[in-house]
């Protein structure tokens, strides 16, 4: 089994994916994976702080129209974007927990059961905290139990 790595160093080169999915086990969670994370987050913190400024320019810009359908399709518009934004701000939160992981040496590995979340979770959630089957266990407590 693979233990928890020391903090990443910045001269790493970065992997592709394709080199990611193919390193065996013994090498969870190496320097080189952990540059990759890093940099995946790292980015995806960029785009979520350049959409956030966007839509506060958006919103900004009022627009005065005296139909009341092209107010009301603008107030509805203004209100999606907002949604939006809120779900990118709780993802942020979550992005920069996982950097932090990151720094803690912790990242990659589930906080219920202490294994490896795995690489392929991680490409499609790089924000995962849980493993597969802890994620499915606690989803199924919430359908059962509620929140």
């Amino acid at each position: 089994m693979a233990t928890k790595t020391t903090k990443p160093t910045p001269d790493v080169p970065l992997l592709t994916e394709a080199q990611l999915v193919t390193m065996s086990e013994q090498d969870y969670m190496n320097e080189a994976q952990l540059a990759f994370f890093r940099a995946r987050l790292k980015q995806l913190e960029i785009d979520l702080l350049k959409n956030a400024g966007e839509t506060t320019e958006h919103l900004r810009e009022t627009v005065l129209v005296p139909d009341p359908a092209d107010r009301a399709t603008i107030e509805e518009e203004h209100a999606l974007e907002l949604r939006t934004r809120d779900r990118e701000r709780k993802l942020l939160k979550k992005v920069q927990q996982s950097i932090a992981s990151i720094d803690a040496g912790e990242y990659g590995w589930c906080e219920e059961t202490g294994e490896p979340i795995g690489i392929p979770r991680l490409l499609a959630r790089p924000t995962a905290t849980l493993s597969l089957e802890a994620q499915q266990r606690r989803e199924l407590k919430q359908k059962l139990y509620g929140d």
